[in-house]
Order: C-alpha cells, then sequence, then structure tokens
C-alpha cells in the first residue's frame, strides 16, 4: 500500500516543489506525494531550471495552500523549514511529522550564479534526503 506523503513549505515554492519532484520520481508505487504550503507564493522557475537539470519536470506542479483535506490520509508530513513547522496544524492520529530545516534558496543573494548554486546545493540536499527516504522504506 502506498504511503501518502505531504512536503509542507511556507510558499510551495522553491523546497517543498523539488521534494514533490524527487519523491515523485524515486518513489513511484511507493508514495503518494502531494506538496502545499502555508501560502502558495507561486512556482519559482529557478526551481524549475534546477530540477530540469536533474532530468526531472516539475513545471506543471501547482503551488496549493495547504487544507486540512490534503492531510485526510497522510502518513507523513515532512516540513522543509521553521516557518512551515511552526505554523502545522495538528494531524491527524496516524500520521508521522519529520523536519528538514533547510535553507530558503528563494532568498539567496548575489551573482546569478550564486544563487543558482543556493538552488543547486538545496536540491542534492533533498534529492539525498529523498532517496534515503525510500531506502528506509
Amino acid at each position: 500500500m502506498k504511503k501518502k506523503i505531504l512536503f509542507l513549505c511556507t510558499g510551495n515554492s522553491c523546497r517543498s516543489q523539488m521534494a514533490e519532484g524527487f519523491a515523485k520520481r524515486l518513489g513511484p508505487g511507493i508514495f503518494d506525494v502531494y506538496s502545499a504550503g502555508i501560502e502558495a507564493h507561486g512556482l519559482n522557475p529557478r526551481a524549475v531550471q534546477v530540477m530540469s537539470e536533474a532530468g526531472i519536470d516539475i513545471s506543471k506542479q501547482t503551488s496549493d495552500v495547504l487544507t486540512k483535506e490534503m492531510l485526510n490520509g497522510t502518513d507523513l508530513v515532512i516540513t522543509l523549514c521553521g516557518d512551515a513547522k511552526d505554523k502545522c496544524p495538528i494531524l491527524p492520529a496516524g500520521c508521522q511529522h519529520v523536519h528538514w530545516g533547510l535553507q530558503d534558496p528563494a532568498r539567496a543573494t548575489g551573482s546569478k550564479e550564486e544563487v543558482m548554486s543556493k538552488f543547486r546545493e538545496v536540491r542534492d540536499e533533498i534529492a539525498f534526503r529523498i532517496q534515503k527516504l525510500v531506502s528506509e522504506l
């Protein structure tokens, strides 16, 4: 039976979108994967670009605000930032919560290449954590 996983961050624009993309790629048949945010900031084009570099197209994913209905039947909620962790609603009985405190690449400063480097760094960290999650199941 597939596990329902929800990735949650503040704006559902970068980290949770990348996590959704990797989990769908690395865990087919294992996970039903969703992502949401405390707010919806729209899909970040830099996240789309760095995921494309990794061979994963997230351009059709949508930036969604978390609803109580999304939590129904969810087995695991993974928060990707402190804001989402702090504002995460009470989870249904039986739902696990894991926190991955990752820097927000959308807040990176510097040259275009420095900003893209931060996006790639966060992308690679998410890929590593998703691979570990898959191997543990």
